[in-house]
């Protein structure tokens, strides 16, 4: 394989294999594209499986929305063991018998953890403190305190799967650890709980069926190469297309390129988005997807309450590189 570096631009939806960081993962996929510039949306633990959003070149752009996205999970959870990573890689520190647990119980159990949560992250996480990842310190044996952090859980479902088994359907906010969703759980309970099995099934807009496994992805670059990966990719704009759109004309098209605003009589056309589509933090405008007049992603933007449409990034995709 050539050792130069190729501009690549789109989304690759892995289905992350158990075994391997969400960064290895990425190198891997990065290693055989030989890509110049990519990126992951929201890491998985190693133990974790499922969707994982690969960004390279012009998509790394849109990230930042993506890690801000909900995420969907399928997690079975152990109970009657608590161990120092609220996982079954970690050390067991207490075990207990696990009560019978009748259906009220989950129901109730539910509606406790649905909604807005403070939550402690686990020990063994990616966070910092006072510059050190906390799995860095977890595994020199220190623990910290940890604030507790304002996340959501949109549903919640819960069923019994075993005497000692639970299997937990979650849709939630950006930054929720579902160990720790467990191990509260099991500290309800009263027997102590640890995620056994994690599979993140939706991430955003982007869900379990377009998937691509590693494994899938590796023999087709022994199959037919790097245009057979690329042929997997997604563009940018797929991971915000539940969002409004607009489409300029040629003349605002060609001036936004270089940074100018677009009047509302420069619109052409234009597309309702979905119910959560979201807003620029700052200033709380709609933010909005920009076509050019051949209908091409040209710019996420806002509009402003004159109705101006203004860019706050535009994305000028390269042309693949030969092999």
């Amino acid at each position: 394989m050539a050792s130069k570096r190729r501009e690549v631009d789109g989304i690759l939806l892995l289905d992350k294999p158990r075994g391997r960081s969400s960064n290895q993962a990425l190198g891997r996929v990065k290693y055989l594209l030989q890509a110049k510039k990519a990126g992951h949306t929201g890491a998985l633990d190693p133990r974790a499986t499922g969707l994982l959003p690969l960004c390279f070149g012009q998509a790394t752009k849109v990230s930042g929305w993506l890690l801000d996205a909900d995420k969907r999970y399928v997690a079975e959870a152990r109970l009657g063991v608590e161990t120092d990573s609220a996982d079954l890689d970690g050390a067991v520190i207490r075990e207990a018998a696990v009560p019978p647990i009748e259906p009220a119980t989950l129901r109730e159990l539910e509606r406790r953890f649905s909604g807005d949560q403070a939550q402690v992250p686990p020990m063994v996480s990616a966070l910092k403190h006072q510059g050190k990842r906390l799995y860095e310190l977890a595994r020199q044996g220190v623990e910290v305190d940890r604030p507790p952090r304002p996340v959501q859980i949109h549903s919640l479902e819960i069923e019994q799967i075993a005497a000692d088994g639970l299997r937990l359907t979650v849709h939630c906010s950006k930054g929720t650890y579902i160990r720790s969703l467990v191990a509260d759980i099991g500290h309800a309970l009263g027997c102590g709980a640890a995620v056994d099995t994690l599979h993140r099934v939706g991430h955003g807009h982007f869900d379990a069926a377009a998937m691509v496994s590693l494994d899938a992805i590796e023999a087709a670059f022994e199959a037919d190469g790097v245009a057979a990966i690329e042929a997997l990719l997604q563009p940018a704009e797929a991971a915000l297309a539940h969002w409004p759109s607009v489409t300029l004309d040629a003349a605002a098209s060609a001036a936004m390129r270089h940074g100018n605003p677009a009047a509302p009589t420069a619109v052409i056309g234009q597309a309702p988005g979905a119910a959560d589509a979201p807003h620029e933090g700052d200033t709380g405008w709609p933010l909005v997807r920009i076509l050019d007049d051949g209908g091409r992603f040209l710019a996420v933007g806002v509009r402003d309450p004159d109705g101006q449409i203004r860019a706050r990034r535009l994305f000028v995709p390269a042309a693949h590189a030969p092999a």
